[in-house]
């Protein structure tokens, strides 16, 4: 059987998005989990799902941090990169999510939920097969900090702003909300953040965006992510 057009462009998103010389592999992914399941408290053997996982860098991480690892995306990419989850391959928005109701503890996804056309979808599944009592994490960028780039992706459907984060995450019924803004910048996660802090913020005010591409500090101190978490109702 022949191969469909959006089989191709799924995996020419995966060339082009995930490529290594572009994007290499960092310690970031598990720099960022580590800091989640701390300031999260989750239990290091929870059963995690990573909705849109990609290439597993961040499944990874919570897997090295001692949880039960699952993955799902619309690409098998993760089959290279992250041997250890339980990956299944997927297209949500059409189809919904392969696992029963009830199934995960966490149920985390970065910067997923604006290619969605419909977010709603993502949201309505994620409830589904999160169990009562579990959390979910959604992180994307702020619309607010990052409109003048947000369409670089093409693949960007649907921006999100903080209040539109919050608002999604009540209509479907999810408790104990709270979404911040969130800094890509390991440095501002623990008590250094007292001292970088302010200088991430002169960063951000006053350092022009070209410089963006040349220097990771200045990049993440402008590009601000939204970080979305909530509870499903018991």
């Amino acid at each position: 059987m022949g191969k469909n057009k959006n089989d191709s462009m799924n995996e020419n998103y995966i060339d082009v998005i995930y490529d290594e010389k572009t994007k290499p592999l960092t310690d970031y992914p598990h720099k960022l989990t580590a800091h989640l399941i701390e300031k999260l408290n989750i239990p290091k053997d929870s059963k995690l799902l990573d909705v849109g996982c990609g290439r597993g860098d961040f499944l990874n991480g919570f897997i090295n941090s001692g949880c039960n690892g699952y993955g799902v995306d619309f690409t098998n990419a993760a089959e290279k990169y992250c041997p250890d989850a339980k990956l299944f391959q997927a297209d949500i928005e059409n189809n919904g999510m392969p696992f029963e109701d009830n199934y995960f503890d966490v149920i985390f996804s970065k910067s997923v939920i604006e290619h969605f056309y419909d977010p709603d979808t993502l949201i309505r599944e994620c409830k589904r097969c999160l169990k009562p009592g579990g959390m979910i994490i959604v992180m994307a960028p702020s619309w607010e900090y990052n409109y003048r780039i947000y369409f670089e992706d093409y693949t960007h459907r649907t921006p999100f702003m903080k209040t539109s984060m919050r608002d999604i995450l009540e209509m479907h019924g999810f408790d104990k909300i709270n979404v911040s803004f969130f800094k890509q910048l390991p440095l501002l996660w623990g008590a250094w953040r007292y001292i970088f802090g302010p200088i991430s913020y002169l960063t951000q005010i006053l350092i022009p965006r070209f410089f963006s591409n040349k220097f990771k500090w200045v990049r993440f101190s402008r590009e601000i992510m939204l970080l979305g978490v909530a509870t499903k109702s018991k």
